[in-house]
């Protein structure tokens, strides 16, 4: 046998050992099924409406009902459509059975019933450690003199266009 052969032999086993190589891609029909299950377009119905509210507020002079329009059905199609691939290149066909099987049980459903609620509190959650982090190291910053008492480098006169502030204005709230 020659070394050629040789490798493509121990490379076939090799990924014949893992099962990951010769894996069958999931259909554009499984990851949508999926996605349905999931329910990724009402996570686009919030998503639009969190980029609506924020929007109106950034551009008070358009009315909150244009935005309201951003991911509408066309937009919905073209984003669901962009987003198969990556549902094929991280997930088998037999994986995608798994979760749509999954998906669909009573705690499947309640995961997608609960989780834009919980990722809400967990977001919350997160930004309120953010501030109160970023607040104790600039504290320790300026006990070390690393920092002034206004957030910026000691000396320098200048802060580079503002101020280093901790999220929350440094109020550690």
């Amino acid at each position: 046998m020659t070394v050629g052969k040789w490798a493509v032999c121990v490379g076939v086993c090799v990924a014949l050992a893992t099962g990951s190589a010769f894996a069958a891609q999931p259909s554009e029909a499984q990851v949508r099924e999926l996605m349905q299950v999931m329910n990724v377009p009402g996570q686009f119905a919030v998503m639009n409406n969190q980029m609506a509210a924020m929007m109106s507020q950034q551009l008070p002079c358009v009315p909150a009902s244009y935005w309201q329009t951003y991911i509408d059905k066309n937009g919905v199609d073209q984003l669901t459509k962009a987003m198969i691939p990556a549902y094929q290149h991280h997930f088998t066909a037999d994986e995608v059975d798994g979760l749509i099987k999954f998906y669909r049980s009573p705690l499947g459903q309640r995961l997608v019933t609960e989780m834009p609620a919980t990722m809400a509190e967990a977001a919350q959650s997160g930004q309120q450690w953010g501030r109160q982090r970023t607040t104790d190291m600039f504290s320790a910053l300026q006990k070390e003199g690393k920092l002034d008492s206004q957030g910026r480098c000691p000396g320098t006169g200048s802060d580079g266009g503002g101020a280093a502030t901790p999220p929350g204005g440094g109020s550690g709230q």
